[in-house]
């Protein structure tokens, strides 16, 4: 839903729906290169979706009036967007911007689950989906470069490449993240697995499992990361959706979009 100025012209978009609406509307502010089509634009969010994770970093209200007196108020921050190249499904290159939180691993399998049971339990869905995709996943080798120098091989079962901090339906995965600050948090869950998961799985949720033995993180400008494994397929997540595969290339994009966010 377009916005109007006072001077007649559309100077915001209103995304209504969850976190991979407001990744579709997001990608509508950049062309085909990442480059804004109208920097002086602004997004606006009205919550109506299953996870609900970006808006939880903005503490964005849920409930519509609260919501719509947000977006009068028109109070805006400019926001880092992350910039992702990388393989289609098809075994081709692309790109998407994400707002959000993209990662891979066993994330890539649960958000196809989610996508597949229709969403119909909610936050529910990512928890159930979670469970059963830890429990059959094999966790992957792969490579990790850091900035173009600092170079890692891990056994991983998730990486979160974070400009916010919510993602799988309310999982805190990165809680000291910032979506202003120019750098994406990188939370990397190793050789994590089901055991793990259910001994300590609600750490996840309030963000305090970034202490854990098997957990690192780090920050960074730009991610690339590829499977070890020859014909490894290792999926990814962006923004709730999965729109493809590693090997892939993060970089954040500082100050990127405005976005109508509550007054602080």
């Amino acid at each position: 839903m377009g916005v109007r100025g006072p001077g007649g012209q559309f100077d915001g978009v209103v995304a209504i729906g969850g976190d991979g609406t407001i990744n579709e509307v997001v990608n509508g502010f950049f062309d085909d290169a990442g480059a804004p089509i109208a920097p002086d634009a602004a997004l606006g969010v009205i919550p109506y979706g299953t996870g609900g994770d970006f808006r939880r970093t903005l503490a964005l209200p849920t409930e519509l009036a609260a919501a719509a007196a947000v977006i009068a108020a028109d109070h805006r921050r400019k926001l880092d967007v992350g910039r992702l190249a990388f393989t289609d499904h098809d075994g081709r290159p692309a790109q998407r911007m994400f707002i959000n939180i993209a990662s891979f691993g066993v994330s890539g399998e649960v958000v196809r689950l989610v996508n597949q049971s229709g969403k119909k339990l909610g936050r529910l869905s990512f928890a159930l989906a979670t469970a059963r995709a830890t429990w059959a996943y094999t966790n992957q080798r792969v490579q990790l470069v850091f900035d173009g120098a600092d170079r890692v091989e891990a056994t991983i079962n998730t990486v979160a490449v974070a400009n916010a901090r919510y993602f799988g339906g309310a999982m805190k995965v990165a809680p000291d993240a910032e979506p202003d600050d120019g750098v994406f948090d990188i939370v990397a869950m190793g050789d994590f697995g089901f055991g793990d998961l259910l001994k300590s799985g609600r750490r996840i949720y309030q963000g305090s499992h970034v202490t854990m033995d098997k957990v690192t993180s780090r920050r960074a400008r730009v991610v690339e990361a590829e499977p070890i494994d020859l014909g490894a397929v290792i999926h990814l997540d962006v923004d709730g959706e999965n729109p493809g595969r590693l090997p892939a290339r993060f970089e954040i994009v500082p100050q990127a979009l405005w976005v109508v966010a509550p007054a602080t």
